[in-house]
């Protein structure tokens, strides 16, 4: 087996982007992504794992300079070790002294592995991996760094609980017509809603309007909701159809939250929950009666607020190994 370290304007882009890989990128994405280094394991045919490393533009984290292995694809353990086992080298040769993944250089982008399958079938937007990438971290010394889960309302009918201070704002579904703007409103806001997340980097206004125009034809106006105070955004809700039942064949009856996002000012308000209700009623207006909450945080407020309503069907863990 043969390991190429390679900058991005050297690496054979095509050749890493090989590898079959759930969801993988493409060169073009690759490239936008900016990776610092690629490192490709390969035998005599075609590659057999792959990882992007960045250490340079990277998430502050407390007493730690992190590195972070993402674009990472594995088709066995013995091409993972070596691709992992590298990748760890190259960062801690570079200063590094907390390896995180696998994250696409950010939390905008693809991130963490799904650890936990549970019952559900995959819902629309969520990332997959096969089952072993979990395994082939750990078994590098990798150990969770943080978790999140998805949950589910299975009967859109039970009210999700609102607080009347919430009646202050005016609330309103996205404007079809005025595409740009809005998806400008969604930027604002979730830049700033999101800033203390965890490992939060700040993405650029294009790069943002790109991953969520390619949604568009998918989403229902009804279902992506802004509340507003004063004809500025406060929050909004950004949900939309499980478009994998129709593509199984099914009944459409469920919707994705995909983002809830409040401004740090109106905190406190139960914005959250009011924007999450009318995305709710306005998805059983439509005839679904189930809603997934996607991909939240272990910590995040939406699971204390709809713990009687909500269940945790899939696991998922963003890895860390110390340098």
């Amino acid at each position: 087996m043969t390991l190429t370290l390679a900058s991005l304007r050297d690496a054979d882009l095509a050749r890493f982007c090989s590898l079959s890989a759930p969801d993988g990128p493409d060169p073009g994405q690759v490239r936008s992504h900016g990776p610092d280094a690629l490192i490709l394991a390969a035998g005599a045919g075609a590659p057999d794992a792959r990882a992007s490393l960045w250490w340079r533009r990277v998430p502050p984290y407390p007493g730690e300079r992190i590195g972070l292995i993402g674009h990472y694809a594995a088709a066995d353990a013995q091409a993972a070790a070596a691709v992992l086992a590298a990748a760890c080298a190259e960062l801690a040769r570079r200063g590094c002294t907390l390896a995180v993944g696998p994250m696409d250089g950010s939390t905008w982008r693809r991130y963490r592995l799904l650890t936990d399958r549970g019952g559900e079938p995959p819902f629309f937007l969520e990332p997959d991996n096969p089952d072993d990438w979990p395994r082939q971290f750990e078994s590098q010394g990798f150990t969770p760094l943080a978790r999140y889960v998805s949950a589910l309302n299975g009967d859109l009918r039970r009210p999700w609980t609102a607080s009347p201070a919430a009646e202050a704002f005016s609330f309103r579904p996205l404007a079809p017509g005025r595409i740009d703007p809005e998806l400008r409103r969604l930027w604002r806001v979730s830049i700033r809603a999101f800033s203390d997340n965890f490992l939060y980097t700040p993405i650029g206004e294009t790069e943002f309007h790109a991953m969520y125009r390619r949604l568009l034809p998918l989403v229902r106006p009804e279902l992506v909701l802004f509340a507003e105070r004063d004809g500025e955004a406060a929050g909004f809700c950004f949900a939309l159809p499980d478009r994998l039942q129709a593509l199984r064949g099914e009944a459409v009856d469920t919707v994705i939250i995909k983002t809830v996002a409040v401004l740090p000012e109106w905190r406190g308000r139960g914005l959250g929950s009011a924007l999450i209700a009318r995305a709710g009623a306005a998805a059983l207006r439509l005839g679904m009666r189930r809603s997934i909450h996607a991909l939240m945080h272990e910590d995040n407020p939406s699971r204390k607020i709809g713990s009687g309503l909500l269940r945790d069907f899939r696991r998922y863990t963003l890895y860390g190994r110390r340098l």
